[in-house]
């Protein structure tokens, strides 16, 4: 997959994907974005501590799976720093 065809969304745009304000629930990995949406662990668009419709690339090396569990979700799009 190359990357720098997808497309790019602002943090503004990734913060509207929370689980609140639209269908949809994003999260943001070392600059890709995933939607998880299907996973019934984000329902709402909280994962335990973890919020959606943010970057949590810090917030992932304190929790207790690794970047190998964001493999299943569709990657659809990418981060506009």
């Amino acid at each position: 997959m190359d990357v720098n065809t997808l497309p790019a969304y602002t943090k503004f745009q990734l913060a509207l994907r929370n689980g609140q304000d639209k269908e949809e629930i994003w999260i943001a990995y070392k600059g890709l974005i995933y939607d998880v949406t299907p996973s019934r662990l984000w329902r709402n668009g909280k994962h335990y501590e973890h919020y959606a419709g943010q970057d949590l690339t810090d917030e992932l090396k304190d929790a207790p799976h690794t970047e190998i569990t964001l493999q299943k979700f569709n990657i659809i799009g990418r981060l506009i720093p």
